[in-house]
C-alpha cells in the first residue's frame, strides 16, 4: 500500500485463463458470420482459409485453437501489425471501389 510499483510474477496459465472467455466470444462470432455466410463464399473461405491480421494474431497458437475449433485453416500473415494500416491505406487509395467502407 506505498503506491509505489511492484512487479508480480505471473505465468502464461494465468494470463491463458484472462484471455479463454474473450477469445471464446471471438470463436462463437466467427461461426455466427460463417453460419450467415453464402455456399460460395463459403467455399472460398474453406479453400482459402481466414487470414488473422492486427495485434491479436501475434498471440501463439492462436491460429490453431480457432483451426481445431472451427475447422478451418487459419493463416496469420507475415507482418500482422502493418497489415491492417496496409489494407487501411488501400481502401482509402480506392474509396470509390468501396463505397460501403465509408459510412
Amino acid at each position: 500500500m506505498t503506491s509505489l510499483p511492484i512487479e508480480i510474477p505471473i505465468s502464461y496459465q494465468e494470463i491463458a485463463y484472462c484471455l479463454d472467455k474473450s477469445l471464446n466470444k471471438v470463436e462463437a462470432a466467427l461461426l455466427n458470420v460463417l453460419e450467415q455466410t453464402p455456399p460460395e463464399l463459403y467455399a472460398d473461405i474453406v479453400n482459402k482459409g481466414i487470414y488473422l491480421v492486427g495485434g491479436g494474431a501475434l498471440l501463439r497458437g492462436l491460429d490453431r485453437r480457432f483451426c481445431d475449433k472451427i475447422n478451418i485453416n487459419f493463416n496469420v500473415v507475415e507482418d500482422p501489425l502493418q497489415a491492417v494500416a496496409r489494407g487501411a491505406a488501400v481502401a482509402l487509395k480506392n474509396v470509390d471501389k468501396f463505397p460501403f467502407l465509408m459510412r
